[in-house]
């Protein structure tokens, strides 16, 4: 059964860029890989949390996937290995961060994956990208995308959520043409 996915992409080091149009090639590429649906555009997003570190960019990327969302936090998780994340710090800088935002409308409490991700309602720089990507989304349990992101966007009083869209930094999903 094919089920479809969002999944948060992010990058604060090396070549951020680079990286991400890597993952968004091979998150989509290979023996049971998820189909791409959208990708988002690109931000450029302060750090939240953890500790003094540059600026990231992030993106969405929306998938149709014939798997469990396990086999796909699998591919995420082997995606950020292919990229050398390194996780020694919690929050820390990384080359690549590959998070599972939703699976379908599974709600699910499971400490290795939960669902949806825990934080996502929370964060601008999920909320945003995936809204470009699409418009009608909702996070399962909670509401959607777009009300979520005006509560986000209302408490934000220090702009500490702040984004910028990076429109010179677009990504292509496979077969898309350059524009």
């Amino acid at each position: 059964m094919v089920t479809r996915a969002v999944l948060a992409l992010g990058s604060n080091l090396g070549d951020r860029h680079a990286t991400l149009r890597g993952a968004v090639e091979a998150l989509s590429s290979g023996p049971g890989a998820p189909t791409p649906v959208a990708v988002s555009p690109v931000y450029e997003t302060a750090p939240v949390g953890g500790p003094d570190q540059g600026a990231y960019l992030n993106a969405v990327l929306v998938v149709d996937f014939d798997g469990t969302a396990r086999e796909l936090l699998e591919r995420a998780l082997a995606t950020e290995q292919a990229f050398a994340r390194v996780r020694e710090v919690r929050w820390g800088p990384r080359t690549l961060d590959v998070d599972v935002i939703t699976f379908g409308d599974t709600v699910d409490d499971d400490p290795v994956l939960t669902l949806p991700h825990p934080r996502a309602h929370l964060r601008a720089f999920v909320l945003r990208p995936w809204l470009d990507a699409d418009p009608a989304a909702v996070v399962p349990g909670r509401a959607s995308v777009a009300t979520l992101l005006a509560a986000v966007e209302e408490a934000d009083t220090s702009g500490e959520q702040r984004l910028s869209r990076r429109d010179d930094l677009a990504l292509r999903l496979s077969g898309e043409a350059d524009h």
